[in-house]
């Protein structure tokens, strides 16, 4: 099910990036600069990654102190993620920029909002998967439920959505980068 939700994420993005490149030759088209904020944004996914990816594998070598731990700097990364993309969209209306100005300001909120949704439902998972680290702090508790298959299929396909969303920001990012400029 995540794969078919995941090809379909894949085809509603790809094909906005088509009709973006069609409608970028129109004589109406006029760039607009993307918000600077959006290159720091495109780290702190990117840490964001690294983070839930150390997550696993301490969760796999049962050290869940540190799951715990990487898990919730990956929930903090995640959530400044989602600040430094609305201070972008702030930044581009205090430059006059608005959803309705420009189809170029257009794309640029319509792509990063439809992503933001993407991080948006993936915070939720990671929180829920956050909580649940914490609601079992012992050691034996936390090695009972990291034996559990459902669970451990669980933050499988989380990580592979998280990484997932991940990758489309960066995608995303390089595309509106040299279409836009900074």
């Amino acid at each position: 099910m995540l794969w078919l939700c995941i090809a379909a994420s894949v085809f509603s993005f790809t094909v906005l990036l088509l009709a973006y490149i069609a409608r970028k030759v129109s004589s109406d088209w006029r760039d607009v600069p993307l918000p600077t904020v959006f290159l720091a944004s495109t780290g702190v996914i990117l840490a964001s990654s690294l983070t839930l990816h150390i997550a696993n594998g301490a969760f796999r070598h049962e050290r869940f102190t540190q799951y715990r731990l990487y898990l919730g700097t990956t929930l903090f990364l995640g959530t400044l993620f989602v600040v430094l993309q609305v201070l972008g969209w702030r930044e581009l209306m205090l430059k006059g920029v608005y959803l309705q100005t420009t189809p170029s300001g257009s794309f640029l909120f319509v792509l990063s909002g439809l992503h933001l949704l993407h991080i948006v439902v993936g915070l939720i998972f990671l929180s829920i998967a956050f909580a649940e680290a914490m609601r079992r702090i012992p050691y034996v508790e936390a090695f009972v439920y990291s034996v559990n298959p459902p669970n451990l299929l669980k933050i499988r396909l989380f990580t592979l959505f998280w990484h997932f969303v991940d990758v489309l920001w960066l995608c995303l990012f390089l595309f509106l980068l040299y279409h836009h400029g900074v």
